[in-house]
């Protein structure tokens, strides 16, 4: 048994003081304080001292990083990225797609997909380091608006209909856990309804919808939103359009990119108070630049550039190169949020978002994926399956 003991803990509904976690087996036996439980004789214990236990990070819209494409890299290329991950927190993500020629996408799947079911097995394998695993796939593209398509390019774009979208589930083999989709579209709510039934999260974006086009997505089964504010069409006070549906309804959560540079830190407090504690959902869309230096890089089948931090193609924004450590401290200096409320973004919103009950908090059965914090919210550890990295 391997007990962890540091100085705060957030579970993160609630924050624990002078906190025992118990690991057996790579999962999470017990939760409690020290005053209230004591430790077996024969128990690995591990003080950590000033720190801040937290559930290990879950970044559910991740296109690459340390110089790897998601939809390019070979499966052993895939450790790299996620090692890149682990350092900076994150536990568990979602590798996502952006639009490309329907058979390259249909092969990127099917590359995820071997990924994800071999990931769990190398956990346990031979004693090697354990690492960040993709937890299932999130596409964002074919299903997007030719009005809003930032840079997934254009003649990639396919309208939705059922048989395209059995396609890419089959491909995928299952592991389609969220899909960005245009609600406008026609044939969408057809597919939303259709994803729903599959427990797939549907996240509308990229998109030019009007309030009663987002609507009748949420009716359909809608239940997330993709990057508020990005490749959306703007919020007006007459006609609030989808961005007045994601801000106002309470049956959809919603992520945001909070690198100040895709949305202005004013407008990431407008969209925190809007959604709150419970559905306000932090994802970096992190390229294959995030973790390099400035340069040229692959995002799916375009070429992007990074220069002193933004990621961009012809000018246009294209993806980040965000960590999600940033990201949660970055909500805490650009919202005033407490250190506490910005990892609930980071960790059990999005888990719960997307339909991962083992992930996100830490509690009795959940995954001992676990971040060690500083009092300021800097990485100093991360263990994954109760194994330090």
């Amino acid at each position: 048994m391997l007990v962890l003991r540091a100085s705060r803990l957030f579970t993160p509904l609630e924050e624990v003081l002078n906190p025992l976690v118990f690991i057996e087996d790579g999962f999470i036996s017990k939760v409690s304080s020290l005053s209230q439980a004591e430790i077996p004789q024969n128990a690995q214990v591990v003080d950590l001292a000033d720190a801040i236990l937290a559930p290990g990070f879950v970044d559910i819209h991740l296109h690459g990083g340390a110089g790897l494409d998601v939809m390019r890299a070979a499966p052993a290329e895939l450790p790299r990225l996620n090692t890149f991950l682990t350092t900076h927190g994150v536990t568990g993500y979602f590798p996502t797609t952006v639009a490309a020629p329907l058979d390259h996408t249909y092969q990127a799947l099917e590359r995820l997909a071997d990924a994800i079911e071999a990931a769990p097995a190398s956990h346990f394998g031979n004693g090697d380091p354990l690492q960040a695993r993709p937890l299932g796939i999130h596409l964002e593209g074919p299903f997007l608006s030719h009005k809003r398509p930032g840079v997934h390019p254009p003649e990639y774009l396919v309208e939705p209909t059922l048989q395209v979208f059995e396609r890419l589930c089959q491909a995928a083999c299952g592991h389609v856990r969220m899909m960005t989709i245009a609600p406008e579209l026609p044939g969408a709510l057809e597919v939303i309804a259709e994803a729903a039934r599959r427990n797939v999260c549907v996240s509308i974006g990229h998109s030019d919808a009007t309030l009663e086009a987002a609507r009748a997505a949420v009716r359909a089964g809608a239940r997330h939103a993709t990057h508020t504010f990005n490749a959306m069409r703007p919020l007006d006070h007459r006609e609030p359009g989808i961005v007045g549906e994601v801000l106002t309804s309470g049956q959809l959560t919603a992520d945001i990119i909070a690198d100040g540079i895709h949305v202005a830190p004013e407008v990431i407090q407008i969209f925190l108070q809007a959604k709150g504690i419970e559905r306000s959902v932090l994802i970096t869309d992190a390229t294959a630049a995030a973790g390099m230096p400035d340069g040229t890089y692959q995002l799916g089948p375009i070429q992007v550039e990074v220069k002193n931090g933004r990621c961009t193609r012809d000018g246009k924004l294209a993806g980040s190169v965000l960590t999600m450590d940033r990201a949660v401290r970055n909500v805490t200096q650009f919202a005033g949020w407490s250190l506490l409320h910005a990892v609930r973004a980071a960790t059990l919103n999005p888990a719960r978002a997307a339909g991962l009950a083992h992930h996100g908090h830490l509690a009795p059965g959940a995954e001992a994926n676990i971040v060690v914090l500083s009092p300021a919210g800097e990485l100093r550890k991360t263990f994954v399956r109760g194994r330090g990295f």
